[in-house]
């Protein structure tokens, strides 16, 4: 379980270190930073897929990630004085790591200018990266390693390459393994496709499926697998709490899967093209949230989006739900949604002149962080 998130530079999130739970709840108004964090979660996972550079690239490189008010609050227009950098971290029960991006030393001609440098990487033990848990140290194009002593590795990483993907195993091999275990199971959902077009709406074809798309196309097939998995009464009991005495079942052939729904007084089940925007989206995160072999970390970004208020409590009892099975990190400004998880960690965001503020957090509650140094 990840136990400690914490970015520095990214848009407002200037220096934010947050402690989490098996389900946190991370709130605030609009303008508050909770996107950010969001985004800088989704950033920090991409590492695992080799796919950070791209992503900041995407974004606009580096520059456009930055947060663009003054270092140490006050005055706009001040000059910055400290090393460009936009620094993302986890520490979790078992493995923690944390990689220091900063500005190519390319010239703006360059057709990968917007591509950032990764100065810094670390793998440690614990909580905290320190002399005593570290042990991968990877500085610049330069990697090390912890055996009996450490070691310092002949294969010099390029500026656009991770240890975590692109660093031969050999001596590495159970900690690089460890750390993609971790973050290679993180799940990510945020405002499933729910138009008339969605793919959720159409049959597609169905193998089992463990794990709920990005885009939802499988709904189909997932919800089959939780069902064939012995878990259906799972989904039955969701189902019923937000609309009760309804049922909802996977039919096809050809090996075409789709989703019907009955409901009390029709005469025919209707068809996920018939189902309302809210009524397909209460269905995703059904499959989503109670698969038959859950993710590590689940993280969901506003799931209330077009959804009644009174499916806020059954969502509200889904995510508690799955929050027994897997950590659930929930970002959200509904507050219907927010008071009924009055058992989560609540992380409430605001915004300060120099950036997100964690709400009530003082000096001794920040919970302890090293970024090291270049």
């Amino acid at each position: 379980m990840l136990t400690t998130l914490a970015v520095s530079g990214y848009r407002s999130l200037r220096d934010v270190v947050i402690p989490l739970d098996a389900l946190t709840v991370v709130t605030g108004p609009n303008g508050s930073g909770k996107s950010n964090l969001y985004r800088a979660l989704r950033l920090l996972a991409s590492a695992a897929r080799g796919g950070m550079v791209g992503a900041v690239a995407r974004e606009g490189g580096l520059p456009s990630l930055l947060w663009a008010g003054p270092e140490q609050g006050g005055t706009q227009g001040t000059v910055r004085k400290n090393p460009i950098a936009v620094q993302l971290g986890f520490a979790s029960d078992e493995l923690g790591y944390l990689v220091d991006l900063g500005i190519p030393q390319t010239s703006g001609a360059n057709p990968f200018a917007r591509d950032p440098e990764i100065k810094r990487e670390q793998i440690f033990a614990g909580a905290l990266a320190k002399p005593a848990t570290l042990l991968i140290d990877r500085l610049r194009a330069q990697t090390r390693v912890r055996g009996d002593g450490w070691m310092s590795l002949d294969q010099q990483l390029a500026p656009f390459e991770s240890i975590i993907t692109d660093l031969a195993d050999g001596d590495t091999a159970p900690e690089l393994l460890g750390l993609r275990r971790i973050m290679g199971g993180w799940r990510f959902y945020d405002h499933f496709r729910v138009d008339a077009d969605a793919p959720a709406r159409v049959p597609q074809v169905g193998t089992r499926s463990q794990l709920l798309a990005d885009d939802g196309a499988n709904l189909a097939a997932v919800w089959a697998t939780i069902v064939d998995a012995g878990f259906g009464h799972d989904l039955d009991r969701a189902v019923d709490a937000a609309f009760p005495g309804s049922r909802v079942r996977v039919e096809g052939g050809d090996g075409r899967l789709r989703v019907t729904l009955s409901q009390p007084g029709l005469l025919r089940p209707l068809d996920a093209g018939e189902l309302s925007e809210g009524t397909l989206r209460y269905l995703l995160l059904c499959a989503a949230l109670l698969p038959a072999r859950p993710a590590p970390l689940v993280v969901l970004n506003e799931p209330e989006a077009s959804l009644h208020p009174s499916l806020l409590d059954p969502v509200a009892e889904l995510v508690r739900a799955a929050s027994a099975r897997t950590q659930v990190v929930l970002v959200s400004h509904a507050r219907g949604l927010v008071d009924a998880l009055d058992d989560a960690r609540r992380i409430e965001l605001r915004r300060g002149d120099a950036g997100t503020v964690v709400e009530g957090q003082g000096f001794m509650d920040v919970p302890a962080w090293n970024w090291g140094s270049r």
